[in-house]
């Protein structure tokens, strides 16, 4: 993997992480940062450029849905107090 890529991902992670961690909900934020962890864990030995950028894009998606799911779990959860 090029050094630029690397820190490509790396940064991602990075982001995937500190966006999760934003989740109200203890059992939905470890569940996030665990299966982050665990899915950058078991491609950190891709090689393949493409298959480097096809996970790339998939992590990206689902940072995307991190980013959405976490104002819901804040509107969801205030309105239980």
């Amino acid at each position: 993997m090029a050094a630029s890529s690397r820190a490509k991902v790396l940064d991602l992670y990075r982001v995937m992480l500190r966006e999760s961690k934003h989740f109200s909900a203890y059992n939905y934020r470890t569940y996030a940062i665990r299966r982050i962890r665990d899915a950058f864990r078991e491609n950190k030995n891709v090689k393949d450029p493409v298959e480097i950028q096809n996970l790339m894009n998939k992590a990206k998606r689902d940072l995307e849905v991190i980013r959405r799911q976490v104002p819901d779990m804040r509107i969801c959860c205030d309105n239980l107090i």
